[in-house]
């Protein structure tokens, strides 16, 4: 199967599907992205520092003849990553996929415990391009090796409620993936179960892919360059068409960035807000126990003081009828 890789062109070959991978560091991204092209197309390593520190796209074709685009990215949602840098690679990630994407691959590590932070990641991308995104999310599982299928399932009906609600909003959409394995046979089913996933998104779509306001003006800052080349201007008329495409896709680019950082600003003072009512919830909570075990110590003390009065009165009793004893005798 050949593959390719692309950087910042904007012309790019037409592809029957674009799949875009998001995640955490380390969450294999990039070897899954290998894994469904089918060859080594994205640096894949374990690291703690971010292998792919920007946007890849690779290609390859299928055995049915249609052409499936790959655009892998860097921890866009990471808490290092500044929502300038997030803002550019999320630009430059429509840009690969001017035509929309079909599916977003959220991958996680099955073998890391899902925490609040890899939730927030969906709320991000929700946030960012729209609650219409879930219709399209598909939950990737890596490191199949060490799970496999059937442990996979127990961890599903065990798992945090959290990570519940997000199988349950991309509508039951999870496949596992082994990235290590050179079992043909089983590299086959995973990839047409993905496939199969995507087939079904389609399907629930029109057969449309996403695509949002942002989407449409990139595509037409490409589609008027390539319409230049089709028609037949003389150089000088091409130069000044040059010029002002270029000045037009750098006030376009402008704008599409502005909007994304404004986003993802939106979205950071959101979860810092919901991450303070949070902890603000928690410590009212931890103010509520310490007040009920301040309460409960002092009914104990109560009860306490109580029984030592019960017992000196007993023995109080006790004393006075063995006194009135000996006076009788």
């Amino acid at each position: 199967m050949g593959g390719s890789q692309y950087d910042d062109d904007w012309v790019l070959p037409s592809a029957d599907i674009t799949l875009v991978l998001v995640g955490k560091l380390g969450c294999g991204k990039s070897a899954t992205g290998n894994s469904i092209l089918g060859q080594e197309v994205f640096a894949s390593e374990y690291s703690h520092v971010s292998v792919t520190n920007t946007c890849q796209m690779g290609s390859t074709a299928l055995k049915d003849g249609r052409t499936i685009n790959v655009i892998d990215t860097p921890g866009l949602f990471d808490v290092d990553v500044t929502s300038e840098d997030a803002g550019k690679e999320i630009v430059k990630c429509m840009k690969m996929a001017k035509d929309g994407i079909h599916a977003v691959l959220m991958v996680f590590p099955a073998i890391h415990r899902f925490s609040r932070e890899s939730e927030s990641t969906i709320e991000t991308i929700k946030a960012f391009f729209g609650e219409k995104i879930v219709d399209h999310m598909i939950v990737v599982f890596t490191y199949g090796d060490m799970i496999g299928e059937s442990k996979l399932k127990n961890m599903q009906t065990n798992a945090p409620e959290c990570l519940k609600k997000v199988i349950e909003l991309c509508q039951n959409r999870v496949v596992l993936f082994n990235n290590i394995t050179n079992d043909r046979r089983l590299q086959a089913q995973q990839l047409d179960k993905l496939l199969d996933l995507v087939d079904s998104i389609n399907a629930n779509n029109g057969g449309k892919p996403f695509s949002d306001q942002m989407f449409t003006r990139i595509k037409e800052v490409h589609d008027r360059e390539k319409e230049m080349h089709s028609i037949g201007y003389s150089e000088k008329q091409i130069s000044e068409l040059k010029e002002e495409i270029h000045r037009t896709r750098d006030e376009q680019l402008k704008h599409i960035t502005s909007m994304v950082e404004e986003k993802l600003n939106y979205t950071v003072e959101k979860l810092q807000q919901q991450l303070m009512e949070e902890q603000n919830a928690r410590l009212e909570a931890e103010k509520v126990a310490l007040e009920a075990r301040m309460k409960s110590e002092e009914e104990i003390q109560k009860l306490k003081e109580s029984l030592r009065k019960a017992r000196l009165e007993n023995e109080e009793f006790r004393k006075m009828a063995e006194s009135k004893k000996c006076a009788i005798l």
